[in-house]
């Protein structure tokens, strides 16, 4: 046994921390659940940071608890298979308690999907559970005696979480990350180390409490970083960001439509009324109307009908639009290839005449929402994606930028595209003229849940890592204008209609994290695995 813990000290944490370590079978089970759903907590719309100090801590515990009982190779692997183990069931019960929400898209059309709502809110956790398992065994197979420990928590929950983004095309939604990144000032290290290295930074953390029973440093040196960092970003999140784009007067309309019977093709003529009625509202005595305005935005898919086949409908835009304001909307496009028509997400940027100038199609989709993985196995159990569209969306070309006159070049995201975090440079090159961020999307399938809070959360973390300003439109929000150190500028609120006037913050000069990535948070977390595998004792 790696801790320093007797079972016979006293009560306390002493007598906490050899409780939790010694425990088995389903009590030990229950307690991995219950410390991994108390880890939402820390996650938006409750932003308690300090409740990740509890998991992080007795995931510690429950590590040294997974001990060998000899050097042979069997019991190195059942040691691993233990640490998995322990592992699978605190991610389980923190993707439950993070992700129930998720049922809400399940009861938008309940006659279809009703049935399916267990698959949503216990499925997917039970997936995902796997990569904190995976974690576990990392950390385990590094453990270290003594202090070090918290930190190969961090090397294996992080390199864990990295896979967790990219695997199968990647869900890093609710990273433990978001802990420190959902608060303005410990979230301005993510400008240097991103989300991934956030990550690397929470659970080292708050992990440290599970060595005060043999000492009291690490928690010292724990609480002295988290102060540094917060005393570092209060000093940068102070800091005057570049002026505003000349010239650009912006509005972006929240129509907060709801899905379902409504939202449909039938209402088309009716909902398209009820956006230009919308974007012609007067706010001040300098926002009268649409006149007032140079850019238009309206989130993503927001019309229950292909816009392109629609002449009528762009007719309407084109006529409202007045010959002066620039729309850019997410609308459904079709495309014929070969005799097959093919379906996109996009963003489509509507000119005074009423004409595509440009657009940008998504090219990360959700699965089972817009498009269904192993398609022909559940096509045969009559199961098709959310959206209602032949076979599904197709995959845009990749990331991208977008163009829309007289605003600088955008960095274009659509919907969930938004929590994936920076792990390439995007800001060098033919990118580093790239000045703000846009994000449109519909958040309407999850309602007033912890979900569109906890998307938005996750969206305003890029506009600091890469020191961008960001405009957010979503259907029934939350919208936002946030500049490129993640202060929000203009907000309108959850489940309201409303419009916001603004104008576009200025860029900051590219960031460490624009410029180089994920190597960063890599180079901490080699550093940290190096430092543990050096003071180790025995191999497992």
């Amino acid at each position: 046994m790696t801790a320093s813990i007797s079972p016979a000290r006293g009560a306390g944490l002493e007598a906490l921390a050899s409780a939790v370590i010694l425990s088995w079978g389903w009590p030990r089970r229950l307690i991995a659940f219950a410390a991994g759903a108390l880890g939402a907590l820390a996650l938006a719309p409750f932003g308690y940071a300090v409740a990740m100090v509890a998991p992080m801590t007795v995931a510690v515990w429950l590590i040294d608890g997974a001990a060998e009982t000899s050097a042979s190779g069997a019991a190195r692997w059942a040691t691993l298979k233990s640490a998995f183990g322990i592992g699978w069931w605190w991610g389980f019960g923190y993707f439950v308690a993070g992700l129930w929400w998720l049922g809400a898209a399940f009861l938008v059309d309940g006659d279809q999907y009703l049935w399916a709502l267990p698959l949503g809110v216990v499925g997917l956790p039970l997936f995902l559970a796997i990569f904190p398992g995976l974690g576990f065994a990392i950390a385990r197979a590094i453990w270290p005696d003594g202090a070090l420990r918290p930190l190969a928590l961090a090397v294996g929950l992080t390199v864990s979480e990295g896979l967790r983004a990219n695997v199968l095309s990647g869900f890093p939604w609710n990273e433990y990350g978001m802990a420190l990144g959902a608060h303005l000032w410990p979230a301005q290290a993510a400008a240097y180390v991103g989300l991934h290295g956030l990550t690397f930074l929470t659970v080292a953390i708050c992990a440290a409490p599970a060595t005060l029973p043999s000492g009291w440093r690490p928690t010292l040196l724990a609480g002295l970083a988290a102060a540094l960092l917060c005393g570092f970003g209060a000093l940068r999140a102070d800091e005057p960001t570049p002026p505003p784009v000349k010239g650009a007067k912006l509005r972006l309309m929240q129509p907060n439509i709801a899905q379902g019977a409504d939202f449909s093709a039938a209402n088309g003529a009716a909902i398209l009324g009820g956006y230009l009625k919308l974007s012609d509202r007067a706010t001040s005595p300098e926002r009268s109307g649409v006149a007032d305005v140079t850019h238009l935005f309206w989130p993503e898919s927001a019309f229950p009908f292909i816009l392109g086949y629609e002449r009528g409908a762009l007719a309407r835009i084109a006529d409202f639009l007045h010959g002066g304001a620039v729309l850019v909307t997410g609308a459904a496009r079709a495309e014929e290839e070969g005799g097959k028509v093919r379906y996109f997400n996009s963003m489509q940027v509507i000119d005074r005449s009423g004409l595509e100038a440009e657009r940008f199609d998504k090219h990360k989709l959700v699965p089972f929402g817009e498009y269904l993985p192993l398609r022909p196995l559940f096509e045969r159990l009559h199961i098709t994606q959310f959206v209602h569209v032949p076979g599904g969306f197709d995959p845009g070309a990749g990331p991208r930028v977008l163009k829309v006159a007289g605003l600088p070049t955008a960095l274009a995201m659509i919907c969930y595209e938004a929590i994936f975090p920076n792990e390439t440079p995007v800001r060098t090159g033919d990118t580093a003229k790239v000045g703000y961020i846009l994000n449109l999307t519909d958040d309407a399938w999850f309602g007033r849940t912890a979900g569109p809070y906890q998307h938005f959360s996750q969206a305003r973390l890029r506009a600091i890592e890469l020191g961008l300003p960001m405009l957010r439109v979503a259907n029934t929000g939350v919208s936002a204008i946030i500049d490129a150190r993640g202060r929000v500028i203009e907000e309108a609120p959850l489940g309201f209609e409303a419009v916001i006037d603004g104008v576009l913050p200025g860029a900051l000069p590219p960031t460490w994290q624009a410029r180089w990535g994920a190597a960063t948070a890599a180079l901490m977390t080699a550093l940290a695995a190096m430092l543990c595998l050096a003071t180790r004792r025995r191999w497992i």
